[in-house]
């Protein structure tokens, strides 16, 4: 099963109140620095914050806060100066840093020294499926208080607390105005804190042109999963989170072997990209190099990667919006559809983005795939089409400068800031 699920991880911060008040003593405190920039990305170092950081470190002091010795070799590789964020290092980071950079939430830095800094937070995707206040999954209390009077009154204080902690919240960034209203509502902010400068997290599939992109990408994943040769096409499978469910979608035996048929039919390898915080065995029953995992213990950043994929299969994964600036084409395998839209919901209808005909098994599911690694079905062709309408509803930026823009919104925020307090 997964480490992660709403109802333990808000278990864990009715716990932690005590730290947090600790935190805002220690905040009160401790002065600032104005210029001091400290940097967290749940996933390691990589995706928006990365993208901002190349920005910000080349005019300010910068520090990222690491979780792991591979994290922390990952930041050396980039030239990015790095602590641990459990250190007392961490703590006195967060404390003294003018501007706080977060991808996922506080935890990305040391949660408990956050009061008042100017936090960026950047986000980790468009979302499809609802998240924060929009849907009841955020606010699921632990299961020893999953019940009766203690249920209503421990879903309000996680309200409160998640609206007290998005009020602190300066700048975040959003693709477009479709998408900045569906961040207002899940943040409970003012609509002021959400501006339209586009993800900083998809520069990357803008930067450059298209034919350079591929070349990197796919020498990218041909190191990262250890593929063999040149294979004539590569097939990203990418399940999205179910709070700590198995992912229903899981291959059985004889899924298996009308998947390697496909992939050998068609001399293509399957990359599995369990989502980070996911639950599910992927592994063929039989040695084979046509499987690959693509974990984010060892790609924290799946992004870069996707100019080299030519087909992906996923669920309800915001990763949906990121291939659409590619564009790739996109199949969608949703068993439990009617499931998670009770659980979870949707922004808008799933059929708007998925279409009509959804898979429901991968018997389904592989007959499409097959017509889309085919050129002579024009399959792929069309479902790219689908993929260039979705990016043209939500993608208002597409020329690979989005950081650039976040960095001059939250300079010209801070500034304005400042002459208030003059």
């Amino acid at each position: 099963m997964a480490a992660f699920s709403f109802g333990s991880g808000n278990a864990r911060k009715i716990v932690a109140l005590p730290l947090y008040a600790a935190g805002r003593l220690l905040t009160a405190l401790v002065p600032r620095r104005h210029d001091m920039w400290v940097f967290g990305c749940a996933t390691g170092v990589g995706e928006g914050a990365l993208a901002l950081w190349q920005q910000v470190a080349p005019r300010h002091p910068a520090l990222w806060l690491v979780d792991d010795d591979t994290q922390a070799r990952d930041a050396a590789r980039l030239g990015v100066r790095a602590v641990r964020k459990s250190s007392v290092a961490g703590l006195w980071a967060t404390a003294r840093a003018g501007v706080v950079v977060i991808t996922h939430g506080f935890g990305d830095v040391h949660r408990y020294a956050v009061s008042g800094a100017f936090v960026v937070q950047l986000w980790h995707g468009i979302p499809l499926k609802r998240i924060g206040l929009d849907s009841p999954e955020t606010l699921r209390p632990p299961r020893w208080l999953d019940h009766g009077a203690s249920r209503r009154l421990s879903r309000r204080l996680l309200a409160l607390m998640y609206r007290a902690a998005a009020s602190r919240i300066d700048v975040m960034p959003a693709a477009s105005g479709l998408v900045r209203g569906r961040l207002v509502s899940a943040f409970g902010v003012r609509d002021h804190v959400v501006v339209e400068t586009g993800e900083p997290r998809v520069d990357v599939l803008s930067t450059g042109d298209a034919p350079t992109r591929r070349a990197a990408a796919r020498e990218a994943i041909l190191r990262a999963a250890g593929a063999e040769g040149s294979p004539s096409a590569v097939v990203l499978y990418a399940p999205t989170w179910r709070d700590g469910a198995p992912d229903p979608a899981v291959p059985g035996p004889a899924d298996w072997h009308a998947i390697l048929d496909v992939l050998e039919r068609r001399d293509a390898v399957l990359l599995v990209r369990s989502h980070p915080l996911g639950s599910g065995e992927y592994a063929p029953p039989a040695p084979t190099t046509r499987v690959r995992a693509v974990p984010s213990s060892e790609v924290p950043d799946i992004t870069p990667l996707l100019p080299g994929i030519d087909a992906l299969i996923t669920d309800y994964s915001s990763l949906v919006y990121d291939a659409a600036l590619v564009p790739l084409p996109v199949v969608f395998l949703a068993p439990d559809v009617e499931e998670y839209a009770e659980r979870r919901g949707f922004y808008g209808r799933y059929e708007d983005v998925a279409g009509s005909v959804i898979a429901r098994s991968w018997h389904q599911v592989l007959p499409v795939l097959d017509a889309v690694l085919d050129p002579a079905t024009g399959e792929s062709e069309r479902r790219v089409a689908r993929s260039r309408h979705l990016s043209d509803r939500v993608h208002r930026h597409r020329d690979g400068r989005n950081a650039e823009r976040v960095y001059r919104a939250v300079m010209a925020r801070r500034a304005r800031a400042t002459e208030g307090d003059r």
